[in-house]
């Protein structure tokens, strides 16, 4: 039995609103000496940067701190480093497919309301211009996928 932690990327546009949402959420449900959970956005416009200020208080709220994060692009280079990539809407979904270059990579991506919802292919919304309800909501989605992510793995 291999003791390598089984990695985990989270996937939204900039990676500053849902992404790291999502990974503060798991990384606070896993066991971090048996995961690791990451994030990325298929966008590379704000890499360095804070999450959102909006995501950074919606996690203090629940009580996770994801001011350690800092914006990253996903690369093809992931598909080799993660077991399972989570997109948070089509559009990025259908942009890492684009890159994966077999089948092996294909299947480690999925829509992360998927597993609220095995064939819904649901969205997780992007707050980005809209309001902290907005954030509240995005909160409460990736809470409830984490949930069930965290028990089946």
């Amino acid at each position: 039995m291999s003791d390598k932690r089984i990695n985990i990327l989270m996937v939204c546009l900039g990676n500053i609103c849902r992404s790291p949402l999502a990974q503060g959420i798991l990384q606070q449900k896993l066991n971090p000496k048996k995961y690791n959970v990451q994030s990325a956005g298929t966008g590379g416009f704000h890499i360095g940067k804070l999450p959102d200020i909006r995501s950074i208080n919606v996690a203090r709220k629940n009580g996770i701190d994801i001011t350690n994060q800092r914006a990253a692009q996903f690369s093809v280079a992931d598909f080799d480093t993660y077991d399972y990539i989570f997109a948070m809407d089509t559009e990025n979904y259908n942009n890492i497919i684009a890159l994966a270059t077999n089948q092996v990579q294909k299947d480690k991506v999925a829509m992360i309301l998927n597993e609220i919802n095995p064939i819904g292919n649901a969205e997780v919304p992007d707050p980005y211009y809209g309001g902290s309800k907005g954030f509240d909501n995005v909160y409460t989605l990736l809470d409830t996928a984490c949930s069930i992510l965290a028990k089946r793995i």
